[in-house]
Order: C-alpha cells, then sequence, then structure tokens
C-alpha cells in the first residue's frame, strides 16, 4: 500500500540526491527524477532545488516533509494491521448462541481456536428467541450466530448436528429398563413440561406422533423440570445437548421413532464475512465433529 511518489520524496530529502535515492530504492536516476517531477506537478508545489552536485529541498519541501511522512508511517501501520487481521493476529468475533450451546459447546469451541489465534478476542450474546437470534445476524450486531434449523431468514447456514430428543425418567420408573420409550407411552404417564417451549419442535412432535403427553406439572426452566422427575414425578423430554454434563440423577431413553432438531451456525453472507469468521466456522464444525466422535 506504499505510496512510491512519496517514498521517493522522502529519501530523495534523505540522501540530497536523485542518484543515491535511486540506488536504494531500486530505480534508476531518470526514474526518481520523473516521479518527483509527477509528484512536484501533483501539489503544484516545487520540492527541490537542482543543482550541480545534487538536490535540496525548498522551502514548502521543507514544510511537507513531516507531513508526508506521517501519511507513510500511516500507511505503514495500516498494512502492518492489515496483515495482522488477515493472520489472525488480533480481530473481534461476535457469537451468539442460545443457553445449551452456549454452555456445551462455546467454551471448547473458544479454547479450541485460541489455541492457534490467541490474540483474537470475543463478544458473546445470549438469548433462546431463535427469532432475535436470527436478527442478530442479519442486521450484523454479530458476526455469526447458532440456530435451530430451519432459520427463517436467507441467511448462510452451516448444519453442524441432528440432536436427538431423549426421554429422562426417574431411575425405578416402570420404564428405566426398556430398551425405548414407547410412543403409547407418552400420553400414559405423566408429563412434566417446560413452561417455556425452548426446545423448539416439541408440540410438532407431538402432532406426528399423533399423541397429546397427560400434564402432571408445568415448569418454568429446564433444571426444575430435571429435578422434578429425578423425585418421580413423571418424565419430560429434552434435547440429548441439553443433557450433558452433570444433571440430576436421571434414566435417558431414545424415543420408539427416534426425533432430533437441526442445529446450525449462520452468518449473513461468506463473500463479507471477516478472515476471523470464517476461519471460526472452520474451528466450529471441526470442532463439533471431534467432539461427537470421541464423545
Amino acid at each position: 500500500m506504499s505510496n512510491q511518489k512519496y517514498e521517493a520524496f522522502i529519501k530523495t530529502a534523505e540522501l540530497g540526491s536523485f542518484k543515491k535515492a535511486a540506488a536504494e530504492l531500486g530505480y534508476t536516476q531518470a526514474g526518481i527524477s520523473y516521479i518527483i517531477n509527477a509528484l512536484e506537478e501533483e501539489f503544484g508545489l516545487p520540492l527541490f532545488v537542482r543543482d550541480y552536485g545534487g538536490v535540496r529541498l525548498t522551502s514548502e519541501g521543507e514544510q511537507l516533509l513531516p507531513w508526508v511522512r506521517d501519511v507513510c508511517n500511516s500507511e505503514r501501520r495500516l498494512s502492518t494491521k492489515l496483515a495482522e487481521l488477515k493472520s489472525l493476529e488480533s480481530g473481534l468475533i461476535r457469537v451468539a448462541a442460545f443457553t445449551s450451546v452456549s454452555i456445551h459447546w462455546i467454551p471448547g469451541i473458544i479454547q479450541a481456536f485460541l489455541r492457534e489465534h490467541p490474540k483474537v478476542e470475543f463478544d458473546l450474546r445470549w438469548s433462546d428467541d431463535m427469532d432475535e437470534l436470527e436478527r442478530l445476524i442479519r442486521n450484523g450486531d454479530v458476526d455469526c450466530g447458532f440456530l435451530i434449523l430451519p432459520a427463517k431468514s436467507n441467511l448462510d447456514i452451516i448444519p453442524l448436528k441432528r440432536d436427538p430428543f431423549l426421554v429422562v425418567l426417574p431411575e425405578g420408573h416402570p420404564l428405566a429398563d426398556a430398551p425405548y420409550f414407547p410412543i403409547s407411552a407418552l400420553s400414559e404417564y405423566p408429563y412434566i413440561k417446560l413452561n417455556e417451549d425452548l426446545y423448539h419442535g416439541l408440540n410438532e412432535i407431538y402432532s406426528r406422533l399423533n399423541v397429546n403427553p397427560d400434564v402432571y406439572i408445568t415448569a418454568e426452566n429446564d433444571y426444575a423440570v430435571m429435578a422434578l422427575v429425578s423425585k418421580g414425578f413423571g418424565f419430560s423430554i429434552f434435547p440429548e445437548l441439553s443433557l450433558l454434563g452433570p444433571t440430576f440423577p436421571l434414566v435417558r431413553k431414545e424415543l420408539e421413532v427416534p426425533v432430533y432438531r437441526e442445529l446450525g451456525i449462520a452468518i449473513r453472507s461468506r463473500k463479507t464475512a471477516s478472515a476471523a469468521t470464517l476461519r471460526f466456522l472452520d474451528c466450529v464444525q471441526k470442532w463439533v465433529d471431534e467432539f461427537y466422535r470421541t464423545k
């Protein structure tokens, strides 16, 4: 990005000679002379007094020299910063996610990313409202975001994982030793329902399976539901991702007919995404693949 005319002006002023400046910068003497003449024409001012033994700055040239140095130094700093960003020596990635991804995926993903790019910073946003997450991505408030698919917006989406829904039962439940949880049992045993349907698709699943769960208790958050299930009040259903890590003592069962939700990560467009964001997307895909291969 360096301005050749400015560099030639500075070097000629330092050395007092077109010939020496040309040798230093890799030009011919005639080439340096042409560059300086073009700069003088551009400025509309004489920059050098040509003497038989060399050149010296005019009064105007002396006044402009520090300004030209500042421009060249600023361009060098800009070039350095661009190189840092392209090589991911620095930068900021803004990521949005819903609760279970924030808890079970994000820490490991960021840890893996920072091993390769330790100077990149993260700004994390959280919401369990898929419409809000899509809005953040669509409006450019975040660089990328994790979503439950399909998305309503026209975004660039990378599918990551089919996350199965599992039935959770208390230890000692009549079906605790069954190979799976029968579809018919969904309406035969007391069901502990989460008040806010954080796990999108459950109502559609019940409709598709043509069952109407017997709601015994409605609770406000997933851990309250897990606690009630563990104490024997009924069963519930959670995505596998929400059950990772330590929870209450629960028996987990696949449904007789397996059902899933699709998880993915989205950006507005690959064409406008930063190098750091694109590298982060690659890291996310590799981390998720590795995590479920070794889990």
